[in-house]
């Protein structure tokens, strides 16, 4: 976790504001030109932000008014794991 950018799905007119509150978190919020959501809504990548409590970044992400989710999916458990090995993909 944190090796790649977190994507946080937001409402376009609060854009700037979550935005504000994501730098408050220690990350660096970048838009995502050109994507726009099948619910009509923007995508900010937010680079170098610590993921160490996953569940309570998820949590506070999802509370900032206007974001509608983000890629942590960490509340919820897998349904299953795909795993790459030299023999191909294994399923559990």
């Amino acid at each position: 976790l944190g090796e790649f950018p977190l994507p946080v799905e937001v409402i376009p007119m609060a854009r700037s504001y979550v935005a504000r509150e994501l730098l408050k978190l220690g990350g660096d919020p970048v838009y995502r030109q050109g994507v726009v959501t099948d619910n009509g809504n923007v995508i900010l990548d937010v680079h170098n932000l610590s993921i160490s409590q996953a569940k309570d970044l998820e949590l506070t992400i999802n509370q900032i008014v206007g974001v509608v989710t983000n890629g942590l999916f960490a509340q919820r458990g897998a349904d299953k794991v795909i795993i790459g090995t030299k023999n191909g993909p294994q399923i559990r």
